[in-house]
C-alpha cells in the first residue's frame, strides 16, 4: 500500500528543519568526514556551513520540505549569476575553521563542471535515517514537478551509486563524470522540463554563466554542494 507524501514549498522560518535533514544526513557519510575529520566538531561544522547556503537558496532559489518534515530538497535558479552571500568569506571562515580549505576545494571541483547554460540547480538533497532513500525520491518528485514548470533543464549532481539511480530514475541522464576530493568521482546530471522549448524562460534577463566559486551545499540520504 502506497502512502502519499505532500511536499510543501519551504519558508524561512524552515531553515533550521533544512538545516538539521542536511547535516544529519551528512554527517555520517564519507564525504562529511573528509569535509571535517574531527567526529565531534563535525555536526557543529557542518550545520553552520549548511545554514549559509541554505539561507542564501531561500532568496535566490527554493525550498522543499515532505509535508512530515523528515526530508528537503534545495535549488538555486541559474537563469542569471547568483551573488555570493554576504560576507560569505568572514561566515565560512567563522563556520568552518580550520577545515575552511577543504570546503572551498569541494566547492571548485564541483563548480569547475557546472553548467552554463541557464538551468536550476538541486543544491542538496537531504533524507537522513532509515528509509532515507524512500523519502528522498519522494521530496525529489514532488519538488521536480514544481521546478518544470519553470521550463528550464535542471542539474544535479550525484556523488554516490543510489543518488545516481534516484536521479535516473526521475529521468535525469548523465552528462559527465569526474573526480572529487576524498578519491571519489561526481556524475553531473540534467534532466529537461517537459515544457522545455531549448529557449530559456521569460524570467531570463540575460544569459546564464558560471558563477564564480565560492560556498558549500547538500544531498539525498546524504549531501552538501554549493551554489
Amino acid at each position: 500500500m502506497s502512502v502519499s507524501m505532500p511536499v510543501v514549498r519551504a519558508r524561512w522560518y524552515d531553515t533550521g528543519r533544512i538545516v538539521d535533514l542536511v547535516t544529519d544526513a551528512l554527517s555520517p557519510t564519507a564525504l562529511g568526514a573528509w569535509l571535517v575529520p574531527d567526529g565531534r566538531q563535525r555536526p557543529v561544522v557542518l550545520a553552520a556551513a549548511a545554514r549559509i547556503w541554505v539561507e542564501h537558496a531561500l532568496l535566490f532559489g527554493d525550498a522543499f520540505l515532505l509535508q512530515d518534515g523528515t526530508a528537503a530538497a534545495v535549488w538555486f535558479h541559474r537563469y542569471r549569476p547568483i551573488p555570493p552571500p554576504p560576507r560569505y568569506a568572514d561566515r565560512l571562515g567563522q563556520a568552518c575553521g580550520a577545515y575552511q580549505e577543504r570546503f572551498l576545494h569541494f566547492d571548485r571541483a564541483l563548480a569547475a563542471r557546472r553548467p552554463v547554460e541557464p538551468h536550476n540547480h538541486l543544491a542538496m538533497l537531504a533524507a537522513p535515517g532509515p528509509d532515507g532513500i524512500r523519502r528522498a525520491g519522494a521530496v525529489l518528485a514532488g519538488a521536480q514537478r514544481w521546478m518544470d514548470t519553470l521550463s528550464l533543464p535542471t542539474y544535479a549532481e550525484a556523488l554516490t551509486d543510489a543518488e545516481r539511480e534516484l536521479f535516473r530514475r526521475q529521468g535525469y541522464q548523465d552528462r559527465d563524470v569526474f573526480p572529487v576530493p576524498g578519491d571519489a568521482v561526481a556524475w553531473s546530471m540534467w534532466r529537461l522540463s517537459p515544457f522545455w522549448t531549448g529557449r530559456s524562460s521569460g524570467n531570463v534577463r540575460w544569459p546564464g554563466r558560471r558563477s564564480p566559486v565560492r560556498g558549500r551545499n547538500g544531498r539525498p540520504a546524504a549531501v552538501l554542494r554549493p551554489a
